[in-house]
């Protein structure tokens, strides 16, 4: 599918809206770019998959801030950028991202109970073949699949289990779904 500058001006305006969909097409067809940025500041793949989710995560919280005269891409490289130049400088790369208590509290309210695509295969695939295709991610991911499908967790408690933001926890498991929905159907 060719993406079309109206097309994503569209869905970042959904997104300031707090549509999920909206959130899902951005992640998706600005992954790679973030990433592979990243990936060549970083040579490493754990890192660099680490700061793009938080570096999404950041600008998903902050999607209202964006303006429309900037090309979105260079907006979240910048983001992207400036969350890596933090982590070096900590020099301890961990995920945190600093969320007040009226950002978490509003998070907390978003509520997505549209099944996605990504859902729908995933449901349709048997458990034990459904769990061989989970072994096939990182753990880091098939930790937040187990935890939401399998314990059937909030995103808050599964942010308080794997000591994340919350905002991580949604890109994680967004990344995550995605990248089990494309081992099913390879299989």
């Amino acid at each position: 599918m060719e993406i079309n500058h109206d097309n994503i001006k569209v869905n970042i305006s959904k997104a300031k809206e707090g549509n999920q969909a909206a959130f899902r097409f951005l992640l998706n067809n600005f992954w790679n770019d973030i990433y592979l940025f990243l990936l060549k500041r970083t040579n490493s793949e754990n890192d660099a998959e680490d700061i793009a989710i938080q570096a999404f995560s950041k600008a998903f919280d902050k999607i209202e801030t964006y303006d429309d005269n900037f090309v979105f891409k260079t907006w979240l490289i910048t983001i992207a950028k400036n969350v890596h130049i933090d982590l070096k400088r900590k020099k301890d790369i961990s995920i945190t991202t600093d969320t007040s208590k009226e950002q978490e509290e509003k998070v907390y309210m978003v509520v997505d109970e549209n099944p996605t695509p990504e859902d729908e295969i995933i449901r349709e695939q048997n458990l034990a073949k459904l769990l061989r295709d989970i072994k096939q991610l990182k753990p880091k991911y098939q930790e937040v699949i187990q935890l939401r499908y399998f314990q059937e967790l909030s995103y808050k408690e599964i942010s308080n289990q794997i000591n994340e933001p919350i905002n991580n926890v949604k890109v994680k498991l967004l990344r995550s779904k995605k990248l089990l929905a494309e081992i099913i159907k390879k299989s």
